[in-house]
């Protein structure tokens, strides 16, 4: 069973909070673009960069996407959101990917469903997780 937050934002459901999920691989390309870019004496770009895919989705989205990648039905508990937590949360986060894509990187993102895939079946359910 996945735990997620209820919705306590008036129009959001539970589960329904966003965010924009970026999968380790796409992360690292984007580093090693910026590695490359230096190394082949193109002018060099620095500064802060917003990364992710420019796609906000739910975190209900991705529990029921990591549990079918591992072969289960989606089986999620809503739990209250912590005290601590109520009035400061952000519910919605997505990248605006313009200045990364004026630094001159057009590669794709892995989406949701397919990075969670990748992760869960070539990672997460090998029997030695970390070679």
């Amino acid at each position: 069973t996945m735990k997620l937050f209820k919705g306590t934002k008036e129009g959001v459901e539970d589960g329904m909070q966003m965010r924009d999920f970026v999968y380790v691989k796409d992360a690292a390309a984007i580093v090693c673009h910026f590695l490359m870019t230096a190394l082949n004496g193109k002018p060099t770009v620095s500064g802060i960069y917003n990364v992710g895919t420019g796609i906000a989705r739910s975190f209900k989205n991705l529990a029921t996407t990591v549990m079918t990648s591992m072969g289960r039905e989606p089986d999620i508990t809503y739990i209250d959101m912590p005290e601590d937590l109520q009035g400061k949360y952000q519910y919605f986060t997505e990248a605006n990917m313009r200045k990364l894509r004026a630094a001159g990187y057009t590669d794709n993102f892995y989406s949701l469903e397919d990075g969670v895939k990748d992760y869960v079946q070539n990672y997460l359910m090998q029997e030695d997780r970390y070679c």
